[in-house]
């Protein structure tokens, strides 16, 4: 069951499942719902785009992605239909920590189950259904987003033709769990956190994304944007500003309870589980895959990427040089696109090779 409505262009709709949902934990979510938004028409003749957001993104690509997707870019409303939808846990408009328990009448808080990546991938391929979409050209995500898209290609290997992974890994490591836990524990420091209301952790939160952007950027990052040109000033650095601002936009428009499910969804992510091992995993994956990673990345290191394109069957791997680090995937917009046009041109030769 889904409702449309049209913001400022694009289509924002809610898909309701009404059935017990049974999460990977064994806890049950007696339904939800996602939002998403679309561009572009699901009619004959386009291509279906299906995008996986990143822990704190959400389901506007125009908005985080704009290098990409919109008029006259590479996917575009002439020639595709575009999807992306709200994860379960987030707070833009999917089921998550501040929704209504059923069984309560009053907000989940703490008490919202944990989900995984499997899980969140299960509850898109319902969408999915529910859409009565047959056949995905391409699948793509970037970090959270990523392990989301390998999740479910593996899931549902028949369903894509195209597997795009931008800077993600298919086992979370304990370099990344490390961090997101120091988030969390700054979470937890925060007296509000253990009060059932919605604004509670917001200081906590901002001390989180002051860590976290540690592991989205990197050391020369720092060094060429935030540097000081006042040799003789002793407090009040740039670099300090900068961490202070990071958190306050996000309190703005994130929330530290989804903040805390997701990142333990991102801690659980490992293909590998239930299926014999990651490498048997990542061999069943049917579709023609790309995988991205960007050279500075600490967070997700190239030798993850590297690691997933060695056990997909024929997988391309670009790595894209950059000062950004892991957020170099929201910066080189052209250097994404020009990768991209690549594989898609490569496949298409092999494609009339074979016919």
């Amino acid at each position: 069951m889904t409702k449309k409505v049209n913001i400022g262009g694009m289509k924002v709709h809610t898909y309701k499942h009404t059935e017990d949902f049974i999460l990977e934990s064994g806890e049950v979510l007696p339904g939800f719902e996602l939002e998403y938004n679309t561009m572009g028409e699901l009619k004959e003749g386009v291509k279906i785009v299906w995008v996986c957001h990143a822990l704190t993104g959400n389901a506007d690509v125009k908005e985080w992605w704009n290098g990409l997707f919109g008029k006259g870019k590479l996917y575009n409303e002439k020639e595709h239909f575009v999807i992306c939808a709200n994860v379960l846990g987030s707070c833009y408009g999917s089921t998550g920590p501040l929704s209504t328990n059923p069984k309560t009448g009053k907000p989940y808080f703490h008490d919202f189950p944990q989900v995984t990546i499997k899980d969140i991938a299960r509850s898109l391929n319902l969408l999915r259904e529910s859409l009565e979409i047959g056949h995905i050209d391409t699948l793509i995500g970037a970090s959270l987003g990523g392990q989301q898209a390998l999740e479910w290609s593996i899931q549902c290997p028949d369903l894509f033709e195209n597997l795009i992974v931008v800077a993600s890994n298919a086992q979370h490591s304990p370099w990344g769990i490390a961090f997101n836990e120091s988030q969390r524990l700054a979470l937890q420091a925060d007296p509000t956190w253990y009060e059932n209301r919605e604004d509670a952790g917001q200081n906590g939160l901002r001390a989180a994304r002051a860590i976290a952007m540690l592991s989205y950027r990197h050391y020369e990052t720092y060094s060429q944007t935030q540097t000081d040109k006042q040799e003789e000033q002793l407090d009040n650095y740039k670099a300090s500003s900068y961490q202070r601002y990071q958190g306050d936009k996000l309190v703005e428009r994130f929330n530290a309870y989804s903040y805390w499910v997701l990142s333990k969804a991102m801690d659980a992510h490992h293909v590998g589980r239930g299926r014999g091992g990651l490498q048997k995993a990542l061999k069943s994956i049917k579709a023609k895959t790309l995988i991205i990673g960007i050279s500075s990345d600490v967070l997700f290191p190239v030798n993850e990427q590297r690691l997933i394109a060695e056990h997909i069957p024929s997988a391309t791997y670009h790595e894209l040089e950059s000062l950004y680090g892991h957020d170099g995937f929201l910066v080189h917009f052209e250097e994404l696109k020009e990768c991209i046009d690549h594989f898609y041109y490569a496949a298409e030769r092999v494609q009339l090779q074979v016919g």
